[in-house]
Formats: structure tokens, C-alpha cells, sequence
């Protein structure tokens, strides 16, 4: 019994393979006898009397001829029938009528002169219909067959498919379902779609049907057993794809998403596009725009400089500075193994580009000198800078060594050198410093705004807050710690912080630096700040884990010169627009170079002598950066 069972399913399934190789043969047969039935029933109730039945079996052949001929030269036999649209069932209309005129007028030539018209108008209308009607019911069946099937199922080798639910009732949708029914129907049982356009909702898209709103996910996700989730909307507002993609979490199902309409292309398809959910999809930012004409202007033809070229940001800004055709790109920093990194990478990707990788210290003057001579650049991106807060808390005079004299070396080189712009790359934590590392970036704003007065070259800032991703940031410990089952370490459930994506903080930096005159301090729009404790619990649901129940969340207590929320501007400064709706240009100081210098003296004492207390060099720094205060002055006015 069981080998009969066998042998019939593998007879079902041979009998499918032959079908689906020989699909245009057995297409064109049933054509013909489409063309056929419908003259046969023309004459019929045209009541035409054919006595000769040698002029019928001409007038089916040239009929049979001529219809195949437009539907080829039409290539409707190239088209896989559950994918066709539209304008490919005007394509079978139109051929049927061509074929008609063409054997009107070839029964006109050999004068079969009771065949009249009429009969070829009749079955030319009736061939037509029958092959539309036959082609959307087959669509319909090949296409809508999963609709009622919404439990698990198997596919022929036994393995359980995924019942997949899709958000969008657009194009990606569209193509999402193309791609699965031509080569994925083993993998993935569409049970709908969702939509928000309630004129879609119970529609069909390729046989798909529009189960509801998005509110409705919890709901559709549960009565079908959704296994996982396509979020196929690539043009939406930042705030509401937030909200759907909370949504989504919510279920605990596993969700994929169309990114922008830009990787859509380069990828060749959405559903080469789809990608996990990460947590920047999570915090509700708008795309960049960028003015790509006047950065290819700044960059294309001049020597640029990165210094700290190796770091988050500064690889990010080499990989986006490289695309603008600079003459030569240097790429400078102290870290052997990050620089060795950046370097492979960029002359794998751009083997045509002149990159030179310099091993050198910001702190050493003479050998920043030497780099200056050799390569002559035009441009200088400093991002060279210790930035971890507990580290420099513990270790003051190395952020006094390399942030505030290690700028001070590469502003003197660059004005020496006759630099067009110098960019530092600053930070909102030199906003109202509660940290030695923020009253040192502090420092550094102060150098290239009053150096900007005294020299040629444009010296100007760009200040933003926290980057997703970068080395030291909360997401990649925050992941670490989840693979090892946690706790997740918060070190305060109020604190917030603003974030920016690494590749949207150097697209607006390359901006800004377009608007470059001298002294600004560009401050990028930072959105909405964000609870570090949200963001952990929106990590942990992306990584499918509940919070607190199989990742605990711990509240540690601030740490050293933590603050519990972070600052764009100070109380003095005010804000210009720009012609970028993310860029803004605080007011420029009022510092003169004389006075820096008297600063920078009292902090150069400091330097020298390493028998100084963490507590004094505070004092000092305090006196040199009058914003910088004690972390516990400023949490305990908001706590």
C-alpha cells in the first residue's frame, strides 16, 4: 500500500516537472483549440453553411497560423502567467485583433467569399475573451492557492514552511511576492498582506489578499501563525516606520525590512534587499539629504587628510571621501592595525585612487611637520581623540596631551601649510562639561575659533552627540553582553543621550563643511534624545528576548563625570539655519588668541609634571573651560 502511495505522488510529480518544461508547448496547443472552438461556434451561430470542407480546414489553419504568429512577435509566451499584468492581457486583445484584419484580408485575396467578416470579427472578439478569461483564471489559481492555506505546511521534501505575513501593499510587496512565487513557494506561505490604506484592505495584490491595518498585526500574526514578518514599505516617514516596526516587536515574530529605494536597486530586487531590523530602524530618523554637487566641488582634485583615520568616524569619513575623487587621500593615525584595516579596504574597493597611510601622533609636532611638507593638503578632517569619559576621568592628563594639544599640533601645521579648511570633529559633551573628556573638546573648539581670526585657513567645528555603533558605544556592548545571557548594564534608568547613525553623522560633516566661511561650530539636529533604558529594552526584543524575564536590564549608578542628559548648545550661544535642514551654526566665540594661549599655558604646566592630582587638574581645566562643572551640580537640578 505505501509503495502504491509512492508511486502515484511520484507520478504526480513527475507529471509537474514535464508540465513545467514543456509549459509553451502545452500553452500552444491549447490555443489552437481555443482558435478552433470559438470558429466552430462563430459558424455555427453566424448559421454559415460550408459545403466545402477543404476551404474550412484553410480558414482554421491560416487562423491558427495568424494568431500565433502576433503572439510571438507579442513574446506572450516568454510571460509567466501568475506574474501577468494589465498591459499583457491588452497584448492578447491586440493580437487577436491583428490576426482577425490579417485574415480578413487574406479570405478577401482567395476569394472565399462566404466567409464573410462578420465571422472573423466574431471569433476574433470570442478568441480573444476565452484567452484572458483563461489566462486570470489560471493566475488566479496558481497565485491565490496559498491564501487558504494559512496553518503550517509542508513543502514535497517534508520540511515546514514559514507563514510569512508582509507589511505594504506597494511595489516591494509586489516584487517580494513575484520573486517567492517564482522560486521560494518551498520556503514561504504568504498569508496577506497589511496595509494602512483602507481602500486596499481585502484586495487582492497577486493573489495576495490586504488583511487589514496595522493595527490589526498582533491579531492577523496570531490567527495565521506568522513566522516571520517582511516590512516592505522602502518610502515612509522615519517616525511611522518606527511605530510599525514597534509594532512588529511586539509579536515577537522575527521581521526583515526593505531599506531605501537607493539599496533596493543596488541590490537588483527587494527581496535581495530585505535585511534584520536594527536599532537605528528603531529610533525614528529621517534620511539624509545631501547637495553631492558643491562636497564633489570641496573634495574632487585636492589632497585630504583624516587624522585618526582608523576610528569609527574616521574611517566612515575616508570611505565616503574617497567617492568625491579627491587627488590624494592620507589617512593618518597612531594605531597600526585600524589604519592597516581602512587601507586594504579602500584599495580593494577603489584600486585606481592614490591612498597613503601614515603611521603618526598628533602629539608629535615634528612628525606632523613632516607630513604637512610631504603631502601639501588641502583639506584636514581632524577626528584624531581619546573619547571614552570613565578612561580620561581616570587618566585627565592624557586627554590634555592628545585632544588638546594633539589639535593644537595639527591647527599650527595647517596654518603653517596654508590648509583651504581644517573640520574638528567635537562632540555635545563639550556643551556644559561635567567630564575632563567634554572640557577637553571644549578646549578644542576654543583653539580653531580663535586661531580662525589670526589665520588663512577656514578653521571650523561640527558637533554632534553619540554614534550608533562606533568602538565604545552602548549598542555593541550591549550586544555582548546579551550573547553572554547578560545583565544589560544601565547606569541610570532617566539618563538619555541624542544618537546619529556613523554614515549620517560624516554625510552632514561633509556637508557642513560646505557652508565652511570660518569659526562656525556646525551643530547637526540630533533629533529626539533617547532613554539608554529604552534602548536597551528595544535591543533586547530585536534579538528576540523578553526584558528582565530572559535578559535582566541592572541599574549600575552614574559613573565618573557622567551627566544624566546631554546639550547641543550653551546658554550664549545661539542658532543660524542653514541651507540643510540638519545643520546649524552656533554663535562664533568671542576668545581671542592671546588669551587662549594664556590658557593653554596653565594647562602645558599640567602636561609636563605627572605628580599632579586628578582633583587639581579638574581645577585647572575648570578655570580654563568656565562651563565645565561637577557631574553631581548639574544631575541633581533635573533628578
Amino acid at each position: 500500500m505505501y509503495l502504491i502511495i509512492n508511486l502515484k505522488k511520484t507520478e504526480g510529480i513527475a507529471m509537474k516537472e514535464l508540465i513545467k518544461k514543456n509549459r509553451n508547448l502545452f500553452l500552444i496547443l491549447i490555443d489552437i483549440l481555443v482558435i478552433i472552438v470559438c470558429y466552430s461556434i462563430s459558424i455555427f451561430f453566424l448559421n454559415i453553411n460550408i459545403t466545402n470542407i477543404t476551404i474550412l480546414l484553410k480558414e482554421i489553419i491560416i487562423a491558427v497560423l495568424a494568431y500565433e504568429i502576433f503572439l510571438n512577435i507579442f513574446q506572450m509566451y516568454r510571460n509567466l502567467t501568475q506574474y501577468e499584468i494589465g498591459k499583457d492581457y491588452i497584448k492578447y486583445i491586440l493580437s487577436a485583433f491583428l490576426a482577425m484584419m490579417i485574415i480578413s484580408c487574406l479570405d478577401y485575396i482567395f476569394q472565399f467569399h462566404y466567409l464573410t467578416f462578420r465571422l472573423n470579427v466574431l471569433a476574433g472578439i470570442l478568441t480573444a475573451g476565452v484567452f484572458v478569461m483563461y489566462r486570470l483564471a489560471g493566475r488566479s489559481v496558481l497565485t491565490r492557492k496559498n491564501v487558504f492555506f494559512t496553518k503550517k505546511t509542508q513543502n514535497e521534501t517534508g520540511k515546514q514552511m514559514n507563514n510569512l505575513l508582509i507589511i505594504g501593499a506597494g511595489m516591494g510587496a509586489r516584487e517580494i511576492i513575484i520573486a517567492i512565487q517564482n522560486s521560494m513557494m518551498d520556503r514561504y506561505n504568504i498569508v496577506g498582506i497589511i496595509d494602512d490604506d483602507i481602500s486596499k484592505v481585502n484586495r487582492y495584490i497577486l493573489g495576495v489578499k490586504v488583511l487589514g491595518k496595522c493595527y490589526d498585526i498582533p491579531r492577523i500574526v496570531k490567527e495565521n501563525q506568522v513566522d516571520i514578518i517582511f516590512f516592505a514599505i522602502n518610502k515612509i516617514d522615519a517616525i511611522s516606520r518606527r511605530k510599525i516596526l514597534e509594532i512588529c516587536q511586539e509579536t515577537g515574530v522575527k521581521t526583515r525590512v526593505l531599506p531605501t529605494t537607493e539599496e533596493v536597486i543596488d541590490k537588483q530586487g527587494a527581496i535581495n534587499s530585505l535585511r534584520d531590523v536594527e536599532i537605528e530602524d528603531l529610533l525614528g530618523r529621517e534620511a539624509i539629504h545631501l547637495d553631492n554637487k558643491n562636497i564633489q566641488n570641496l573634495i574632487k582634485g585636492n589632497t585630504v587628510l583624516v587624522t585618526g583615520g582608523g576610528g569609527s568616524i574616521g574611517s566612515e569619513l575616508c570611505r565616503q571621501i574617497i567617492k568625491y575623487n579627491p587627488e590624494k587621500l592620507v589617512i593618518l593615525d597612531i594605531y597600526e592595525n585600524n589604519l592597516y584595516d581602512i587601507e586594504i579596504e579602500l584599495k580593494a574597493e577603489y584600486p585606481k585612487a592614490r591612498i597613503e597611510a601614515v603611521v603618526a601622533s598628533v602629539r608629535d609636532k615634528e612628525r606632523l611637520k613632516e607630513v604637512f611638507e610631504e603631502f601639501r593638503p588641502n583639506l584636514v578632517f581632524h577626528a584624531a581623540a581619546h573619547k571614552h569619559v570613565p578612561l580620561m576621568e581616570n587618566n585627565p592628563l592624557e586627554a590634555i596631551k592628545n585632544n588638546i594639544f594633539g589639535t593644537y599640533n595639527v591647527v599650527n601645521c595647517a596654518d603653517e601649510y596654508q590648509v583651504e579648511k581644517f573640520v574638528l570633529i567635537s562632540t555635545d559633551k563639550a556643551v556644559n562639561p561635567t567630564n575632563i573628556m567634554g572640557a577637553s573638546k571644549r578646549v578644542c573648539e576654543m583653539i580653531i575659533q580663535a586661531k580662525n581670526k589670526v589665520s588663512q585657513t577656514d578653521f571650523v567645528a561640527v558637533r554632534f552627540g553619540n554614534v550608533l555603533g562606533s568602538n565604545g558605544s552602548v549598542i555593541p556592548l550591549f550586544k555582548k553582553q546579551i550573547e553572554k545571557g547578560g545583565p544589560i548594564t544601565v547606569t541610570h534608568k532617566d539618563i538619555t543621550r541624542f544618537f546619529i547613525t556613523i554614515p549620517e553623522a560624516v554625510q552632514l560633516i561633509l556637508q557642513a563643511v560646505t557652508y565652511a566661511e570660518g569659526g562656525e561650530i556646525f551643530v547637526l539636529d540630533m533629533g529626539e534624545p533617547v532613554k539608554i533604558y529604552d534602548l536597551a529594552v528595544s535591543l533586547i526584543k530585536l534579538l528576540g528576548y523578553e526584558p528582565n524575564v530572559d535578559i535582566p536590564i541592572q541599574i549600575t549608578g552614574l559613573r565618573p563625570g557622567e551627566k544624566l542628559y546631554e546639550e547641543l548648545l550653551m546658554e550664549e550661544e545661539g542658532l543660524q539655519a542653514t541651507k540643510h535642514n540638519k545643520i546649524f551654526i552656533s554663535q562664533p566665540g568671542h576668545l581671542e588668541m592671546k588669551q587662549l594661549e594664556k590658557k593653554l599655558k596653565m594647562l602645558a604646566k599640567l602636561e609636563y609634571n605627572e605628580n599632579y592630582s586628578r582633583d587639581y587638574v579638574k581645577e585647572v581645566m575648570k578655570e580654563v573651560v568656565p562651563t565645565y562643572k561637577e557631574p553631581k551640580e548639574v544631575n541633581l537640578k533635573i533628578s
